[in-house]
């Protein structure tokens, strides 16, 4: 006889505490939540990460998602060396000035012992130094010297999946890391327009996935000139709110002009035939999307996780008492998951032994499945299965109790199996606008100063829509006093009806054609 109850005391099932209440302590709670989840861990190398199997399954699915519209729009993947000459590196000025500080830089190809101690090799010392991409453009452009021509070559749409290396002195699981992955399409053009075209497509296809598959509704602008990256002409980005009320660039797009094909010396006949260099486009996404969902839908019981990136959609546990019991449930959980794969769904069986049900209720709801279904004796003899949501559309005025008891419901097998799809497909968008509510709950339009700082720091903050007409150094001055900055210089219908029309600077009072958005942020 199988007895549930006689398990190691390491298989318990784990205090709710074991959640730092979000409320309580917001950094905490998002560690908990990585931890409790088993998405990452930190690594013995200072400031870099392990993304563990759960982790790097979301992951994956972001990859499978974003590459797919990647080569809608007819881009292509490729891959580039990790090591960039530091020569190349120093060809943009402005570009090598903005990584300088986060560059890693390697001198030697070999090390040796001696005196009993390992080091590098004096005589393995390189000609130039190497740099550890922070990003790619220089190498690919050196590269896109020998690849064009003629106008024929052009467009020319590569991305490439890869990891790099910034030094961040302050580390953030998937947030902010040493080391991180990430997608980086760098593409080609004849013309600023083709090119201008691209950067926007790009964004607009950051946005889609953002909002569709990861419910997480954004706001799509360009950086000011302070914020652009590094070596661009415009950076375009989209912008998402945290349960914290601070915003997270999750995606930027950058149109590049002819910077880089000029220091690469790039150049191209057109249908003139005439010589003139290329124009550039760069766009990336990270790792740091994985911050944005744990963020943007989890909640004191663990992960949340929209069922578009769900790993496991739907975990089935069987429960029993006895082998006989045992062999039924298994067996009917077992033909419920086929059934289920045949429809796409992915599931996973969990026929752990000596493992208490709840204390797989409390794992699989802390990873974030959307879904469970239960299959007990007594489910099997009225041929029924109960279906468990990790989450529900909150009801004004519900008790937790009460909320708990609507996560259950209890169906006939067939009823059961069918409304599994159709109930993924309304908890996925059940989250987005779940999401954009909450959103809607901490932004603000701000006329005033005074308003401003009350919203800031008494009132919790979050976005706020503001009139600004500054300098660079009043952007400083900004961040300095409130903690916050301009997150991006909106597009015109990205900004709501009651934040339109002109208005007057919010710090100098001077004319203001329309709003930015500014908040605190990550």
């Amino acid at each position: 006889m199988k007895d549930p109850m006689n398990k190691p005391a390491n298989q318990q099932k784990k205090d709710s505490s074991a959640v730092t209440p979000r409320a309580q302590d917001y950094a905490q709670w998002y560690l908990d939540v990585i931890k409790n989840a088993s998405l990452a861990e930190h690594s013995p190398v200072r400031g870099c990460m392990v993304i563990r199997p759960h982790g790097y399954a979301i992951w994956e699915k972001m990859q499978r998602e974003l590459d797919d519209r990647f080569k809608a729009t007819g881009h292509e993947n490729a891959y580039f060396p990790l090591f960039i000459p530091l020569s190349y590196l120093a060809q943009e000025e402005k570009h090598a000035s903005g990584f300088a500080k986060e560059c890693a830089v390697i001198t030697h190809h070999r090390l040796k012992s001696i005196d009993g101690a390992i080091v590098p090799d004096p005589e393995s010392k390189l000609e130039e130094p190497l740099v550890v991409r922070p990003t790619s453009e220089t190498i690919i452009w050196a590269q896109y010297k020998g690849w064009i021509q003629s106008y024929r070559d052009l467009p020319l749409l590569i991305n490439q999946w890869a990891n790099v290396v910034r030094w961040e002195m302050r580390t953030r699981l998937f947030l902010r890391t040493a080391e991180f992955l990430w997608q980086e399409g760098h593409t080609a053009h004849a013309t600023e327009t083709e090119a201008r075209e691209e950067v926007a497509r790009m964004l607009d296809v950051y946005a889609d996935f953002a909002e569709n598959v990861m419910a997480v509704p954004v706001v799509k602008g360009t950086k000011t000139e302070g914020e652009r990256f590094a070596g661009a002409l415009d950076t375009v980005c989209i912008e998402g709110m945290m349960q914290d009320g601070k915003a997270l660039q999750m995606g930027t797009s950058h149109y590049l002009g002819q910077n880089f094909s000029r220091s690469a010396d790039v150049k191209f006949q057109n249908r003139e035939g005439q010589l003139e260099y290329v124009y550039a486009t760069s766009w990336g996404v990270s790792t740091r999307l994985i911050g944005a969902l744990i963020m943007t839908h989890s909640d004191d019981a663990g992960l949340v996780l929209p069922p578009r990136l769900a790993p496991i959609q739907v975990v089935i546990v069987p429960i029993y008492k006895t082998d006989e019991e045992m062999a039924r449930t298994t067996e009917e959980a077992r033909k419920v998951a086929a059934e289920l794969k045949a429809q796409g769904v992915a599931v996973r069986v969990d026929e752990r032994d000596g493992m208490m049900p709840g204390a797989k209720y409390y794992e699989w709801e802390g990873k974030g499945v959307p879904l469970r279904i239960e299959v007990g004796p007594k489910d099997l003899e009225k041929g029924s299965l109960c279906v468990a949501r990790r989450f529900l559309a909150d009801i004004p005025g519900e008790t937790p109790e009460q909320q708990r008891k609507r996560r259950k419901a209890f169906l006939p097998r067939a009823e059961a199996i069918a409304s599994i799809k159709p109930t993924l497909d309304a908890m996925q968008k059940e989250l987005l606008e779940k999401a954009r509510a909450f959103r809607a709950s901490r932004t603000r339009v701000i006329d005033t100063l005074e308003a401003y700082e009350k919203f800031f720091r008494e009132e919790g903050g979050g976005f706020a829509w503001v009139h600004w007409a500054g300098t660079a150094e009043q952007e400083d001055e900004m961040a300095k006093r409130f903690e916050t900055s301009i997150r991006c210089i909106p597009f015109d219908d990205q900004i709501p009806a009651e934040a339109r029309g002109e208005g007057k600077c919010i710090l100098t009072g001077k004319p203001s054609a329309k709003r930015v958005l500014m908040s605190k942020s990550y």
